[in-house]
């Protein structure tokens, strides 16, 4: 048996196409979200310096989830010529590309604040609120991985730790964290030693993971909306047709 056609045939064959790269877009935003939410652990550390990628990322797999609905409810739209779900869909979908310029606006225009503000603030929150390798407290413990996992000390070096609440309680000039092997006798919190301790301050390499990760986000906030476009617009115009 023949297959029927409609007079909009070959637009809802070009709207599922579309509404399927609409649903891409989707899981696009949902692994964005994820891969900047899952690194977060070690650039914590800068506090509200980097919760705004934080809660960016939240919002990307919030809107990733919607926007793969929509891909779906797109194509229901089209396959049954429904001019009310083809309206709500093409509505939506501006709004989630609106959403998707500001926020890469917003994270492009806020990353050099935040290089800029960030150290000073940093480095005078680690002097007063670090406490030792060992101290089961959240700030402590996310330093101490961050200083792990980057193979730095402090945030500009070791010397940060001088004249620190950690050197006050401690006695130590920096904290085990800092050694490249903690289980030698020269990690004793005094020898300085280039042997024993990186040298090299956390904060340039923790800004270079947070750029990356800013970068990233707005890249692939704009990759999805050239994505979407092309669907927003075919949507739109066979709502007109069907009108």
């Amino acid at each position: 048996m023949a297959e029927m056609h409609t007079p909009y045939s070959s637009l809802k064959k070009l709207l599922f196409f579309l509404n399927g790269l609409v649903g891409m877009s989707g899981v696009l935003l949902i692994g964005l979200g994820t891969w900047v939410n899952g690194g977060s652990a070690l650039t914590r550390v800068l506090g509200l310096s980097s919760a705004y990628l934080l809660h960016i990322g939240y919002l990307c797999l919030a809107m990733g989830c919607i926007t793969v609905l929509l891909g779906f409810a797109g194509w229901y739209g089209a396959t049954k010529e429904n001019r009310g779900i083809l309206l709500f869909c093409f509505l939506s979908l501006v709004v989630i590309v609106l959403v998707e310029i500001t926020v890469a606006t917003v994270i492009l225009a806020f990353f050099p604040i935040v290089q800029d503000m960030a150290f000073e603030h940093i480095l005078m929150t680690l002097r007063k609120n670090y406490r030792g390798y060992n101290e089961p407290d959240d700030y402590s413990t996310e330093w101490n991985s961050a200083m792990a996992k980057l193979r730095c000390c402090g945030v500009n070096n070791y010397t940060d730790f001088s004249g620190s609440s950690f050197e006050m309680t401690s006695g130590h000039t920096y904290p085990r964290s800092c050694c490249k092997s903690i289980r030698t006798a020269a990690c004793d919190g005094r020898n300085e030693s280039r042997d024993v301790i990186h040298q090299e301050g956390c904060f340039l390499k923790l800004m270079r993971i947070t750029k990356i990760q800013s970068f990233t986000l707005s890249g692939g906030s704009l990759g999805a909306v050239a994505i979407q476009l092309p669907g927003i617009l075919t949507t739109l115009l066979l709502f007109a047709k069907l009108g």
